[in-house]
């Protein structure tokens, strides 16, 4: 059984209202989408790593693991090879054009994570792969901590209409994970009834098959805003 990664790095990330896509901004000297990427290199389970990313930003991506992480594609190399794919315009799609590139058995595991979520242990990671070998699907998530609220959006703001009991919530988070041939099921499913999920999970479950949460971290941030960028900074410094 092999392990495929897949980063889709397309967005735009207009939320950051900076002058680049976030990915490709700085942390701690490096790009963001490098820390992401070196946190999968370092897992000696992962077979191999594919990044899908706009076409006209493939030579930059290249570029940068050529700088960052040195020896890709050569004999001896300390680091699963890192291919670079041309990504769509939404993130269905990029996860959709990595998953046609992998040389992947039925039975492979393919764990999929936002490129902007640089902070993911390999211990998270390790726990995402256990998981789905177990269950055949399975995401990283944190409990709510916050009272939940369903809202009805009006003309005039938001009305609550019902208070979820947070035992029944969990957040989100990524990797997620799944068998490579139920994940190209539902992926293709999707497709053809034209649905787009939130995230894979989401394409998964729609399919019928359930998935299982693995225990998060508040650490494992995903960069959004410009102050998740210092947040970021914050804890790798915390960890050197």
């Amino acid at each position: 059984m092999k392990v495929f990664v897949i980063l889709p790095a397309a967005g735009i990330g207009t939320r950051m209202a900076a002058a680049q896509p976030k990915q490709f901004l700085s942390l701690v000297g490096l790009p963001i989408l490098i820390h992401s990427l070196r946190a999968f290199a370092a897992v000696p389970r992962v077979s191999a790593i594919y990044v899908a990313v706009r076409q006209q930003e493939i030579a930059r991506v290249e570029a940068q693991i050529a700088e960052f992480l040195p020896g890709n594609f050569q004999p001896g190399h300390s680091h699963p090879p890192i291919h670079v794919v041309s990504g769509g315009d939404t993130r269905q799609d990029s996860v959709s054009n990595a998953l046609a590139a992998l040389a992947a058995a039925p039975e492979d595991i393919v764990l999929v994570h936002d490129a902007v979520r640089p902070l993911i242990d390999s211990a998270t990671i390790d726990r995402t792969i256990d998981a789905v070998a177990q269950h055949g699907a399975a995401i990283v998530g944190l409990p709510a901590i916050d009272t939940v609220k369903q809202v009805e959006r009006t003309a005039h703001g938001a009305l609550i209409t019902a208070t979820i009991p947070r035992e029944y919530v969990v957040l989100a988070q990524t990797p997620q994970g799944f068998r490579c041939s139920l994940l190209r099921r539902a992926f293709a499913e999707a497709a053809a009834d034209g649905f787009q999920g939130t995230d894979e999970a989401s394409i998964v479950e729609r399919a019928g098959h359930p998935v299982a949460v693995v225990p998060g971290s508040p650490t494992n941030l995903k960069i959004t805003q410009p102050g998740d960028l210092a947040l970021a900074e914050f804890h790798l410094a915390q960890r050197a």
